[in-house]
């Protein structure tokens, strides 16, 4: 208890520090030092350190996000996939993805309008013979439930990797369905390959967020679409430090409890303050190359999705 009472003498230090010295140390440090949470490190103690969180993490991951968001990271991922609105046949990479949230729900919503397209079909041909039903269904792609769509997770991290081959084990989820070690800032893609990009969660924990956007636009095709999901600012003052209050007093602590891990779950709270707003980030999409790119705050701007398109 006398930990926990420090860390909240802390944390309200912190949260009293005027908000221009919170902003100025958002921003990326130039030269070889950068953020990682509070600290300022070097760009490879960065990668080092957000390496070893995640690979300490990986199996309460889930849990853990259930019980800092109650939940409702769920429901923004529903809205993620609903956004993105993927027909049969879409290329889907989700970068940063280990645990298979996107993934999976893109094969639900696939076969959801797959399964669709096939009751349609069914009432088209209920006036043809079996015969020709049966030849109709021999030539045509309804037998693939995914339409020959198709996903791929990749993510720096294996023990986060390895999380996600289980639940999909778990779950039934194989068709259509690979997983790739890999880093955001250097896919192992060729250029023009995929439909859909998207990132959840994972793009503030990226070292170098130019390089990572640049990486996207090169492996989406011409007319592909940029999706990112994560954590924001908050507009509203008052809520604003309720959030504050929340995350820096309650999350380390379920860190602790639930993962036994406190200081990782500390950096997560800390990189979502270091994390540029949603305008900043818009402009970085948009130098990146994308065009009609535009964001939706959700819950007002705790989160928000970020979308753009390579043309």
């Amino acid at each position: 208890m006398a930990a926990v009472r420090l860390w909240r003498c802390r944390c309200r230090a912190l949260l009293s520090r005027p908000a221009g010295a919170l902003r100025a140390r958002r921003g990326l440090a130039a030269g070889p030092e950068m953020h990682f949470g509070f600290q300022t490190v070097t760009e490879e103690e960065r990668r080092e350190k957000i390496y070893q969180v995640f690979e300490n993490v990986a199996k309460k991951y889930d849990v853990m996000n259930d019980s800092m968001t109650l939940g409702i990271h769920r429901v923004w991922k529903d809205i993620l996939v609903h956004k993105m609105n993927p027909c049969p046949g879409t290329l889907l990479l989700d970068v940063a993805g280990g645990t298979g949230d996107i993934a999976f729900r893109f094969i639900n919503y696939v076969r959801s309008v797959r399964q669709r397209q096939l009751q349609r079909k069914l009432k088209h041909d209920q006036n043809l013979s079996w015969q020709e039903i049966f030849e109709s269904y021999q030539n045509d792609k309804f037998n693939n439930s995914l339409g020959d769509s198709q996903v791929v997770v990749c993510d720096i991290n294996r023990e986060m990797l390895k999380v996600g081959k289980q639940k999909a084990q778990h779950l039934g989820y194989s068709e259509g369905l690979s997983w790739v070690l890999g880093n955001a800032e250097e896919l192992p893609f060729d250029d023009d390959k995929f439909d859909v990009y998207t990132i959840a969660f994972g793009i503030r924990n990226v070292t170098r967020i130019d390089l990572a956007l640049q990486e996207a636009y090169r492996v989406l095709k011409p007319g592909g679409r940029f999706l990112c999901l994560e954590f924001s600012h908050v507009s509203n003052p008052l809520l604003s430090r309720l959030y504050d209050l929340y995350s820096f007093q309650v999350i380390p602590v379920l860190g602790e409890v639930i993962a036994g891990d406190w200081r990782s779950y500390q950096y997560l709270v800390e990189s979502i303050r270091q994390f540029p707003p949603q305008e900043e980030l818009k402009a970085m999409i948009e130098d990146a190359g994308f065009f009609r790119v535009d964001y939706e705050n959700l819950n007002f701007g705790i989160v928000a999705i970020h979308s753009g398109f390579k043309l």
